[in-house]
């Protein structure tokens, strides 16, 4: 375990990509900043969760634990201020049910079906991103490229190979991160240094590996926010392109907890040299009850009460998380990695 000069336990955050579901995350960082027993090493993170890594770390460098949660509110509520631009929205008899879904969204079915029959080089000619302004706006991306406090790991997938490629903080740029949230269907693939790249989620979602090499604490807290389990069969073809999208996104990432899960019974056993190699702890922040009923159509979601959902999603399984396992934190695992991930 590390602890730093303050006293703090630290640990790394692992954060998912996930669209809107990203604020679910907003209210995990929110709930974790808030405990002055915790502190970060590093962050690794894919697309949303990108998103928020380089949000987290630019409140960080500015004002300290506080500011970090003023920038993460700061970034949402703006996003949530997009929702009159965007075609996915909810049909106003989902909204008296209070259905957070687009069942009998006309807006969204017509704008899903033309993503997966054109291409977005075609309708989107000019390759208009709405994330430009934000990121701009709410990311100081030279502060970062200088930090040396938090250790920062954002992952994209390249188009041309399709490996991984992972930005440190002397590598972050608008681009990198426009790079790890590029949607094959919604946006253009991202140029960075002459090669393309899409969304990292298909490679690494997120990468937990920089977190083994280049950081020194023991300790992983993987926020979840793409399913990994869902009770029913998928039936139409949105649903079923949905589910396929989770179990891609989850692919590598589930590929990374077995090969953690495999050393650490290695070094359990002394098959491996326990000073040579150190064991990993996992732990988990996740509401996979009550994310799984959304729907994975609701990471496309960006209405303020969906957002304020969300947070308070997230805030309510961080503060269950810190109840249940703050003090296995450079212990042990707090997840029993073979029952998930097996």
């Amino acid at each position: 375990m590390v602890i730093d000069d303050r006293g703090m336990k630290t640990i790394n955050l692992a954060l998912q990509g996930g669209g809107s579901h990203g604020a679910f995350t907003w209210g995990v960082l929110d709930r974790l900043l808030e405990d002055d027993r915790i502190a970060f090493e590093g962050v690794s993170g894919t697309s949303a969760g990108a998103v928020n890594a380089l949000v987290l770390a630019s409140g960080l460098i500015e004002g300290g634990r506080e500011g970090a949660r003023e920038a993460l509110r700061r970034f949402w509520i703006a996003v949530g201020e997009q929702h009159g631009f965007t075609p996915y929205r909810r049909n106003p008899l989902d909204v008296l049910f209070g259905r957070f879904g687009f069942d009998w969204s006309v807006s969204y079915h017509f704008f899903a079906s033309l993503t997966h029959l054109v291409s977005p080089y075609h309708w989107n000619p000019m390759g208009i991103n709405p994330l430009h302004e934000l990121f701009q706006k709410h990311i100081r991306f030279d502060r970062i490229r200088e930090c040396r406090d938090l250790k920062l790991f954002i992952s994209a997938t390249s188009v041309e190979t399709g490996r991984i490629r992972v930005f440190k903080n002397e590598e972050m740029t608008e681009q990198s991160l426009i790079a790890s949230t590029a949607l094959p269907l919604l946006f253009h693939a991202a140029e960075v240094d002459g090669q393309h790249y899409w969304d990292g989620g298909f490679v690494g979602n997120p990468a937990l590996y920089p977190l083994f090499y280049e950081c020194q604490t023991t300790d992983i807290v993987l926020v979840q926010i793409s399913p990994l389990r869902r009770a029913t069969v998928p039936k139409s073809v949105f649903e079923i392109q949905d589910r396929m999208s989770e179990v891609s996104f989850n692919a590598s990432l589930a590929s990374e907890m077995r090969a953690v899960h495999f050393v650490n019974r290695l070094i359990e056993k002394g098959a491996l040299d326990g000073d040579r190699y150190r064991q990993v702890f996992m732990h988990m922040v996740e509401s996979e009850a009550e994310l799984s009923q959304l729907g994975s159509a609701t990471k496309l979601l960006i209405e303020p009460a969906f957002l304020q959902h969300m947070f308070e999603l997230g805030r309510g399984a961080a503060d269950r998380w810190i109840a249940a396992s703050f003090d296995q934190i450079g212990v042990r695992s707090s997840i029993n990695v073979p029952e998930r991930f097996l």
